[in-house]
């Protein structure tokens, strides 16, 4: 079923808050956390925004696949393996909140420009099968949301065993 214009219209002042939660979020991590874990396997809160600048490269090109190609082929990532490979707690994490910014910034124009029509477009996700514009947009929406949560609960578990 599709999302209504309002949905719709939700879904992108989300999407367009994200940046600034997560900024928020990761402001009250004190310097001393940023690059502590909650558990092995776990990420750090340096290696969650770090992954925030992936994952929003990697959707903004996703969209304008979805949007502008016929039948594309969306490909699924190893985020883990990503986060190892490129070896996330090296990565500088001013960059990375930069590279989130501008990605959202430049994504967004295109977001509010699209008639109801584009919405219905779609490709196939390599991992989870069709994937539309509309999935695309419940997807990221509240990705910055998810890592938010994700920062805070670090910070908590950070506070927690501070104190312990």
């Amino acid at each position: 079923m599709s999302l209504t214009t309002e949905q719709r219209d939700d879904l992108i002042r989300r999407y367009a808050a994200g940046p600034a939660r997560l900024r928020a979020a990761l402001a009250r991590i004190p310097a001393d956390a940023l690059r502590w874990r909650p558990e092995p396997g776990k990420w750090s809160a340096h290696q969650v925004i770090v992954h925030c600048a992936d994952s929003e490269t990697n959707a903004a090109m996703r969209i304008r696949f979805v949007l502008a190609e016929k039948s594309p082929t969306i490909m699924g990532y190893d985020q883990d393996t990503w986060a190892e490979v490129l070896d996330y707690e090296a990565h500088p994490i001013d960059a990375a909140l930069t590279v989130i910014d501008a990605v959202r910034a430049n994504t967004l124009p295109l977001l509010r420009r699209q008639p109801a029509a584009a919405w219905m477009r779609s490709g196939t996700h390599t991992e989870s099968g069709a994937y539309s514009a509309e999935t695309w947009l419940q997807v990221y929406a509240g990705h910055l949301e998810t890592h938010t949560r994700q920062l805070e609960r670090n910070l908590t578990a950070w506070q927690a065993r501070t104190r312990a």
